[in-house]
């Protein structure tokens, strides 16, 4: 039976406060064999085993920060995932490792104030992100993100134009980098997402087809013939 800390309720004596029994597993987190609680996080079985965390730590529980990014490797499988600390339980015999912060060789700078009105807002993705486009549909970020997001689709949306959809689509980022860890291309998809949110949130959008149909047009990839049976040219 495992017993909790003491707590004093407002007006009462010191209870002690009991919890129903739990298996306890063992695992390995950075080559350190541990035993934990079977409804521990990953974060709390380090925390409770007195391991020091002075990195990969932020929100501390609330999947929100993307910072305790691990590579996770259960047993009887020889596949690695990556999965964040916080929210994913241990399992007998799982084998642990936290991935330290990296950052690209790669930058993309840009100014939202910069980007005009929001008639532009197609041609800026493609000049912040321009390895956007080459992407190779390998589906190995979407393998990567921990929350499940098809990211993949957003960054292909983002290329299309659907800027609405790709912002949906990056809702739920945490921003823990994974999926630009995972990328072949380097586009770095969550920061892709993040530029596609802020330029909604600063601009009211026109439609994205009639954006297309004006790249068109001004490509030279579409005529308009005046002449036309039902056209009006203009006066």
């Amino acid at each position: 039976m495992l017993f909790w800390p003491r707590i004093v309720p407002l007006g009462g004596r010191p209870e002690q406060v009991r919890k129903a029994s739990v298996d306890t597993v063992r695992l390995s987190i950075e080559g350190h064999a541990i035993a934990a609680a079977g409804d521990a996080s990953l974060l709390q079985a380090c925390t409770r085993a007195g391991m020091t965390l002075v990195e990969g730590v932020g929100c501390m529980g609330q999947g929100v920060c993307g910072s305790c990014r691990v590579m996770v490797r259960r047993a009887g499988s020889s596949e690695v995932k990556t999965a964040l600390a916080c929210e994913t339980v241990v399992e007998a015999d799982m084998q642990v490792a936290f991935i330290d912060y990296f950052t690209a060789s790669t930058r993309h700078t840009y100014r939202i104030d910069a980007v005009g009105d929001s008639w532009q807002a197609l041609g800026q993705v493609d000049r912040v992100f321009p390895e956007a486009k080459h992407c190779r549909h390998c589906s190995g970020c979407d393998r990567a993100c921990p929350k499940g997001l098809e990211v993949q689709r957003g960054v292909n949306l983002a290329v299309a134009g659907e800027l609405g959809a790709a912002s949906a689509v990056f809702d739920e980022c945490v921003m823990c980098n994974l999926c630009t860890l995972a990328c072949p291309e380097h586009i770095r998809p969550n920061h892709l997402g993040l530029f596609v949110r802020r330029l909604l949130a600063a601009h009211t959008l026109r439609p994205a087809n009639l954006m297309r149909r004006l790249q068109q047009i001004e490509r030279g990839d579409m005529t308009i013939d005046l002449d036309a049976p039902g056209a009006l040219p203009p006066r």
